[in-house]
């Protein structure tokens, strides 16, 4: 019996604000909070290790924040076979923490670690407080003057009372007959009373299914009679095959010594609908928040929440197994799990009685599992089977009798652990009933243990009729299927099926089964054309992941020598990995240009292109003028020759370049004729990329809503597939950087900047750097974005991109410099990138340069000027579509308004900007504008055209220097906070002092008040 968790309830100051919730857990906390506030109970429930202690945690601290007494009881297994085990427990916590204070210094604030504080008792009165003087008490042993009385804490407890305590807590001898089961109660109950005496308690029962018998009905009757203040939290773990350790509980109907009772119950109350409360799985995105948030690796997130099905204590498991594997997992390969991942997964399958666990087992073995098919497969009680199953939170059961394991973990653990024979016969029972030929021949082929020509030819036939249906996955599987049943003396037909089977996962992207073909293919004595072919399959599932597979590229390019068509199927893969994990666009063009001349000499326009595709992209990135050039010539070949997707198409880069040049309703009116037919024959990778470039573009567009949602949709699909969510956790950045929320903008880039890294993806490092420095400098975090912006801009050089509007970190890098008061530095960036921009044409990156522009001219006091190009920078905004960016410059404007001391102009512009945002529903920007202005000037009047104030004259990073050392700032502190040199802070301030006629702090804080 734990009675406090140590080190997990922090002390606070009374008053303090509480911890954040867990991940994934603040709705449920602040519902739970509302049920104790209107109940006073809550029970909280779910399977084992979906977190319900972490949220009776995250309760209890921000209880204590609050300056309310916490008790924490942790029941375990054992206690259920000790009676009384959980009251004494009590009994003791309350003895061991609560010292009662002497009356001079009864107001001092606890300054202890502990966990629970207990008011003393107040001389004089009795422990109900209802002033009557406390009874004397009677002359009781030495043994009830010591141990947990001896703090004094029960002296108020009449004698009987005292004495039956004390035999509960084994400090006085058991009497014949046991103690006073009405003085016990009694006793148990004017101890919970007490507690409430000088606030609010909160009683946290942890793993109350564990409680004995006595303590449960002690505890009960005293929480009936308990007043409002005490409230409770039991959290409970279902147990839904019943009780299967009798014999570790005393017998029903009798209590300790034989003195009967009226049955058990965990519950210490009877829970209605209202306070009961299920803890869900979390979603997979807060998986990958939870991956980060303990330091493991997030670039796996979807496939550790399909294992996990979003179990937290599962996905950690496997989390950690992923990251103490002695090579880096790839999203090819299988997942590393270590004993602890199985173990708990064990753990869960293991209080299933053994013919819940037989009727799991076939569940597992089926392709589509139901009530009905595990029932005809010789398992007569499925339904009652599964439905324990389901209370235990091993399975869901849909309304049909179908049903999904909660945790893939689950069922690759029970086949796992599953002798041959047990598959071999559930497989072959299934065989018999399964409705489905297809599902037939496969379970047929994996009930055999021998290889065989002629079930393996079914299989293949399956395989294509599954290719047919459209069901990628399962086609995928029977091609490996159909190879691994093939005879060994057949060899060339064996190779053959592993070469198709690869292909055939490449095409369903399941890169676990590409990786099973190849290297069962790169065993046998393949041709170096099939080893070719099947290691092109690899490289084509791995995502963004391709740091990892450097032996794949040397080993292709070994083995397409002398085979042209298949060298410029490599020297493709090699363009696409040079400028993803290698950064380097010159050499991707290169590789990219050889490519496409191998593929046109031996006539094969589809590879062609495809690397004339990504020659533009480099061309583009490059800012060299062929590239719409190379890409029409894509364009035509791919008119000739349909590509077999979209992701790496012409078509897509074709759009992708109108959202670079901002021609956004024809991007968009593409993309949307596009949606229905890759939804309905696509793969999940065109998909993906489908919903992030509509996202991007709703983003820019201002179709906040739509952004959002397609954002959303591409996370959703890249988590299920499995693949690396850095893309699709950039793209919801800019979808909430625009309409959503900051916090969340500023959480996605963070996520995608690290799963950028663990991919070694340069392309969306630098991309998702960019998001991440935006919305700090929208958030006013300057120094950090700086920092970040600096970084993007060391990037994107050393990949050698040009052209300014594929990534448009220019504009905001220029800002971050202006508001770290480096003017001539934001000068002389938009000094470089203008001609650039001018050159090829990029008319819209000029506009962001135009804003930028007139902040400089604004910090160099040419206000006039400034005001009049931001008038025209957010008109052209305007008419070029992209109100966003209309209303960014707007909220300048006024910002310069301000400046030139016209408030009601300011107030103007604000107001246009609102409504811009308002119609966008950019949720964020409208809340930017419509708040005090940022960076209004205290001491300012109120009317219209004002006179000029000395606060006028500083720049932004002045006035943020200022209001920080008018706070009281050390110079040293504000260095720190503002991430500036100590002697910058000194220089900074002297400049201050000097325009505001101030020599003290105190003289520049009178100055700073409005």
């Amino acid at each position: 019996m734990t009675t406090v968790p140590h080190g997990l309830l922090p002390a606070r100051a009374p008053g303090a604000a509480g911890p954040p919730a867990p991940v994934g857990r603040e709705e449920l906390l602040a519902r739970l909070e509302g049920v104790l506030h209107a109940r006073g109970r809550a029970l909280l429930t779910g399977p084992a290790g979906v977190g319900k202690t972490e949220v009776a945690l995250a309760a209890a601290a921000r209880a204590e924040a609050r300056g309310e007494t916490v008790l924490w009881l942790a029941a375990l297994p054992a206690d259920r076979a000790i009676p009384g085990a959980a009251a004494a427990a009590l009994v003791a916590s309350v003895a061991t923490t609560v010292v009662p204070p002497a009356p001079d210094v009864a107001a001092v604030p606890r300054t202890d670690a502990a966990p629970l504080a207990v008011p003393a008792s107040h001389a004089g009165q009795s422990p109900g407080g209802d002033g009557a003087p406390a009874l004397p008490l009677p002359d009781v042993p030495e043994a009830l003057t010591s141990g947990v009385f001896s703090s004094g804490v029960f002296d108020d407890l009449p004698g009987p009372q005292r004495t039956a305590v004390a035999m509960l807590c084994r400090e006085a001898p058991i009497q014949q007959g046991g103690w006073d089961p009405i003085a016990l109660r009694l006793g148990i109950a004017r101890i919970l009373r007490t507690l409430t005496r000088r606030g609010p308690v909160l009683l946290v029962v942890d793993g109350a299914e564990f409680l004995d018998p006595d303590s449960t009905d002690l505890l009960r009757f005293a929480l009936h009679l308990a007043p409002p203040s005490l409230r409770v939290i039991a959290v409970e773990t279902p147990e839904p095959y019943g009780d299967t350790s009798p014999a570790d509980r005393p017998e029903a109907g009798t209590g300790t010594h034989g003195r009967p009772h009226a049955g058990h119950s965990a519950h210490l109350w009877v829970p209605s609908e209202a306070d009961l409360l299920l803890v869900p799985p979390l979603q997979a995105d807060e998986i990958a928040e939870l991956l980060i948030h303990h330091r493991l690796p997030s670039r796996m997130a979807g496939r550790i929440h399909r294992a996990s099905g979003g179990n937290p204590r599962l996905a950690l498991a496997v989390g950690r197994s992923l990251a103490d594997a002695r090579t880096p997992v790839h999203h090819a390969e299988a997942l590393t799990l270590s004993g602890r991942a199985r173990d708990l997964a064990r753990q869960l399958l293991g209080a299933a009685p053994p013919p819940v666990r037989a009727t799991l087992l076939l569940a597992a073995l089926a392709l589509r599992p139901s009530a009905t098919l595990v029932r005809r497969a010789g398992r007569p009680e499925a339904e009652a089977e599964l439905a324990a199953a389901e209370r235990a939170g091993l399975v869901s059961l849909a309304e049909d009798g179908s049903l999904v394991f909660t945790a893939g973990l689950l069922p690759s653990t029970l086949v796992h652990d599953a002798c041959w024979a047990e598959r071999s016969a559930g497989h072959a029972a299934l065989a018999e009933v399964v409705d489905d030929p297809v599902e037939a021949v496969r379970h047929r082929a994996l009930a055999g243990d021998r290889p065989d020509e002629e079930l393996a030819a079914e299989v293949a036939t399956a395989a294509e009729t599954a290719r047919r249906r459209g069901n990628n996955a399962l086609a995928a599987e029977l091609a490996l299927l159909a190879a691994e049943s093939t005879p060994g003396r057949d060899g060339d037909r064996r190779i053959a099926r592993l070469v198709d089977a690869a292909e055939e996962a490449a095409r369903a992207a399941r890169a676990d089964l590409a990786m099973r073909a190849t290297t069962d293919l790169l065993a046998r004595d393949a041709s170096p054309a099939d080893r070719v072919r099947a290691r092109l399959a690899v490289l084509d599932t791995a995502g963004q992941g391709l740091t990892d597979l450097d032996d794949m590229y040397v080993h292709a390019m070994e083995d397409s020598e002398g085979e042209t068509a298949l060298r410029a199927a490599v020297q493709l893969r090699l363009a696409v990995k040079y400028v993803l994990a290698d950064g380097d666009p010159e050499r991707s063009r290169t590789a990219a240009m050889e490519s496409a001349a191998l593929a046109a000499s031996v006539g094969d326009p589809r590879t062609a292109a495809q690397a004339l595709t990504v020659q533009a992209r480099m061309e583009r990135a490059l800012g060299t003028p062929d590239a719409e050039k190379v890409l029409a010539r894509a364009r035509e070949l791919e008119l000739a020759e349909r590509p077999l997707g979209i992701r790496n198409a012409a078509q897509i880069l074709t759009i992708r370049h109108a959202l670079f040049d901002d021609r956004l309703t024809d991007a968009r009116d593409e993309l949307n004729a596009l949606l229905p037919l890759v939804q309905r024959r696509g793969s999940v990778e065109d998909a993906i990329e489908l919903f992030r470039t509509l996202s991007e573009i709703e983003s820019r567009i201002g179709s906040c809503a739509a952004a959002l949602a397609h954002a959303g949709q591409s996370l959703a699909l890249t988590l299920e597939a499995g693949l690396s969510p850095g893309p699709a956790w950039y793209a919801l950045a800019l979808a909430e950087t625009a309409g959503g929320s900051l916090g969340r903008a500023a959480s996605y880039a963070r996520r995608s900047v690290q799963a950028s890294e663990e991919e070694g993806d340069r392309v969306f490092l630098s991309r998702s750097r960019y998001a991440l420095g935006r919305v700090q400098l929208v958030n006013g975090d300057v120094a950090a974005a700086l920092e970040t912006l600096r970084r993007v801009q060391a990037d994107e050089r050393a990949q050698s991109t040009v052209d300014p509007s594929m990534l448009r970190w220019h504009e905001e890098l220029a800002e971050a410099l202006l508001a770290h008061d480096a003017v001539e530095e934001a000068l002389a960036l938009l000094a470089e990138v203008r001609p650039v921009a001018e050159r090829l044409g990029r008319s819209t990156v000029l506009l962001g340069c135009d804003r930028a522009q007139a902040l400089c001219l604004a910090a160099e006091g040419r206000t006039d000027e400034a005001a009049e190009l931001l008038t025209r920078t957010a008109d052209r905004f305007a008419e070029a579509g992209l109100p966003l960016e209309q209303g960014r410059a707007l909220m300048a404007l006024a910002r310069v308004e301000r400046k030139r001391r016209r408030r009601s102009a300011a107030q103007a512009a604000l107001h246009a900007a609102a409504t811009v945002f308002e119609r966008a529903g950019a949720v964020p920007w409208l809340a930017l504008a419509t708040e005090a202005p940022a960076g209004e000037l205290p001491g300012t009047a109120q009317g219209g055209d004002e006179a000029p104030t000395a606060l006028a004259s500083l720049t932004e990073a002045e006035l943020r220097l200022a209001r920080l050392v008018g706070q009281g700032a050390s110079n040293q502190e504000a260095a720190a906070k503002l991430f500036l040199s100590v002697k910058t802070v000194e220089a900074r301030l002297t400049r201050i002092y000097q325009k505001l006629d101030v020599r003290s702090r105190s003289q520049l804080a009178t100055a700073l008040r409005p």
